[in-house]
């Protein structure tokens, strides 16, 4: 494929997500965990706004500050598709040499870099938001193999995660190879989220990721546990378990999600007066709802 298509499709593929981004979805989680949604289109059409002046010559140091910061204003769909627009212009132009932060590149590796980028944020985005996420299998048959030459290159950089194993097709490899999980969506980000939360102790995180009318089963007392609901009363019942528990640890062991509901296999430890360590293990069985817990019946091993 002609360097300049690929880089073309890639664009226009991520521009016409952008215009499916719903008013409520610019703050929702995605799969790089530094950034929200809006976070992510700003990165990428900051990427496009530097190719404009990058295919025309012009270095780093020449373009300076002037796009830095919030490049997607009151119109983020209208900024990323005036973006897209502009960067598949500037990459037709013809130039010998671009200059990049870590010296003069060839423009079609220039393209190539931007085509990856692209390729694999449009599925961070569309994960994020709930689109479709399936990878145009033309486009992994051309990123793929250029990237498996440069992966080492951009670990070594810093600038993806740890290569996951146990993915075989090519578009999910080719995921996996960027440190992307495929299975990744938005409700186990939010689970993870809770564990990681309620291991650390911090009420006001795991607060923060349920209803207002969360409903909260515990296992004891016999034969059928305890029942709180709103989120006044769950507070209050974890509240005390965090203050009398001693060094806590929740561990996450198994996480089985199908539609509102997901299943998760746990272990919670704590030291004990003579300094060894308790614990127990169970499962929570969770219902999500609009983004947050809404219920959490918890069962107890033994």
């Amino acid at each position: 494929m002609d360097v300049v298509e690929l880089h073309n499709r890639t664009v226009a593929n991520f521009a016409e997500l952008v215009s499916g981004v719903a008013a409520d979805q610019w703050s929702a989680p995605t799969p790089c965990s530094d950034w929200d949604v809006r976070a992510l289109v700003n990165h990428v059409v900051g990427e496009e706004r530097w190719a404009v002046p990058l295919m025309a010559g012009k270095t780093i140091a020449e373009v300076g500050d002037e796009l830095d910061g919030d490049l997607l204003g009151q119109d983020p769909a209208g900024a990323a598709s005036a973006a897209a627009r502009e960067a598949a212009t500037a990459a037709s132009r013809p130039i010998a040499k671009v200059h990049l932060s870590y010296g003069d590149e060839d423009p079609h590796e220039y393209l190539r870099q931007l085509a990856a980028d692209h390729l694999i944020h449009g599925w961070d985005l569309a994960v994020a938001i709930g689109a479709d996420p399936r990878l145009d299998s033309d486009l992994v048959g051309e990123v793929g193999p250029w990237f498996a030459d440069r992966e080492q290159i951009y670990r070594s950089a810093g600038m993806i995660g740890k290569h996951l194993e146990g993915f075989t097709t090519a578009a999910d490899e080719l995921l996996a190879a960027f440190g992307r999980d495929p299975r990744w969506s938005p409700a186990l980000e939010l689970i993870e989220r809770f564990g990681s939360a309620f291991d650390a102790g911090d009420l006001d995180a795991v607060m923060s990721l349920v209803t207002g009318d969360i409903v909260f089963e515990s296992t004891s007392p016999a034969p059928d546990g305890n029942r709180l609901e709103g989120a006044d009363a769950v507070r209050a019942e974890w509240a005390r378990l965090f203050a009398n528990t001693g060094d806590p640890h929740f561990e996450t062991e198994e996480t089985v999600r199908f539609g509102d509901r997901a299943v998760v296999r746990w272990r919670y430890s704590w030291r004990e007066s003579s300094g060894d360590r308790g614990h127990i293990r169970g499962v929570d069985v969770l219902r999500l709802r609009d983004g947050k817990i809404a219920e959490k019946l918890s069962y107890v091993k033994g």
